[in-house]
C-alpha cells in the first residue's frame, strides 16, 4: 500500500510505501472485542458498603413469654429494632430485611466484583493493525461522518514542531479539511441524566494526529475540539476506532510511520 506524503503548505511531494501493518484485511468483529476490553478495564469498581442496612440490631420472635417477642400481638415475623418502649410494651419498626422500609438492598452492587477483562496479545495487535488499516478506506471514513474527498495522509515530520494551534488550523484548511474542523466543533446538549454529572455536553471525534515522539503538537493541536493526539507506539482502538466503528480520519507523521517499520510495531513476531 502506498499514501501521498504532503508538505505543511498542503502539496503533494511525493508517494511513499507504507509497512506492512497497513495490509491487514479489515476485521470489525476483532475491532469491537479490543475496544470493548479496553472500555471495561478502565471502569472504577464500586459498590455499597458491607454493613449498610445492618448496622443496629434488629429482632423478632414468636416464642411464649420471650422478651421482646410479638407473641399473641397479630404481627408478622419480620425483623424489627426498638424506637421505644414502656416496660415490656414495645414499639417496633420492620429493619434489616430488604422489603421493608430503611431494610438494607437485597443485591447491593459488590465492589469486589472484577469488571476488567483479557484479550490475548495477537488478537490485540491484530485488532490494532486492522484499524490501522481502515484509516485509509475512504468509504469507511466518509462511513464514519468525516468530511473529507481524501483518505489519511501522512504529512512531512516539521509539523511536530508546531507550538500554536492557530499554525496547525492553518495547516489542516490548507490540506482541505476545514469542512471537517466545523463538524467537530459542533456540540450538543447530551439526553438524560448526564446533563447534571459533569457531561452536559456530546462532542464528535476529529481527526486523530499520529506523532513519533513526544513533541509540542501534541499540546498545540489537542486544543482543537474532537482533535486527539498520540505516540505512535500508544496507539490502541480506542484512539483508533472510537465506538469500535473503523475508519478515523487520520494524520501520521513521516518519522511515525518510519518507527512504525522500524520498530514492527503490532506485530505477532515483534521481540
Amino acid at each position: 500500500m502506498k499514501a501521498e506524503l504532503y508538505n505543511l503548505e498542503g502539496k503533494k511531494i511525493k508517494q511513499i510505501a507504507l509497512p506492512i501493518q497497513f495490509d491487514e484485511p479489515i476485521r470489525q468483529d476483532l475491532i469491537k472485542r479490543a475496544f470493548i476490553t479496553l472500555q471495561l478495564s478502565s471502569r472504577t469498581p464500586y459498590g455499597a458498603y458491607e454493613l449498610a442496612g445492618k448496622r443496629y440490631s434488629s429482632y423478632v420472635s414468636k416464642r411464649r413469654r420471650k422478651y421482646k417477642g410479638i407473641y399473641g400481638r397479630g404481627a408478622s415475623r419480620v425483623p424489627r429494632k426498638v424506637m421505644t418502649r414502656r416496660g415490656t410494651q414495645f414499639y417496633y419498626v420492620a429493619a434489616t430485611t430488604p422489603f421493608s422500609v430503611g431494610g438494607r438492598r437485597a443485591h447491593p452492587p459488590k465492589s469486589e466484583k472484577i469488571w476488567s477483562r483479557k484479550i490475548n496479545i495477537k488478537e490485540r495487535r491484530k485488532a490494532i493493525r486492522s484499524a490501522l488499516a481502515a484509516t485509509f478506506n475512504l468509504d469507511l471514513i466518509k462511513l464514519r461522518g468525516h468530511k473529507t474527498d481524501i483518505p489519511s495522509i501522512v504529512i512531512d515530520s516539521k509539523i511536530e514542531s508546531k507550538n500554536k494551534t492557530k499554525d496547525i488550523k492553518k495547516i489542516l484548511i490548507s490540506l482541505g479539511l476545514d469542512k471537517e474542523l466545523a463538524r467537530t466543533e459542533e456540540k450538543q446538549i447530551r439526553s438524560g441524566r448526564g446533563k447534571s454529572r459533569g457531561r452536559k455536553y456530546k462532542t464528535k471525534s476529529g481527526i486523530l494526529f499520529v506523532v513519533s515522539k513526544e513533541c509540542p503538537l501534541m499540546k498545540s493541536a489537542s486544543n482543537l475540539p474532537g482533535l486527539d493526539v498520540s505516540k505512535i507506539n500508544e496507539l490502541n482502538v480506542n484512539l483508533l476506532a472510537p465506538g469500535s466503528i473503523p475508519g478515523r480520519l487520520t494524520i501520521y507523521t513521516e518519522d511515525s510511520i518510519k518507527a512504525l517499520e522500524k520498530n514492527k510495531l503490532f506485530l505477532n513476531n515483534k521481540k
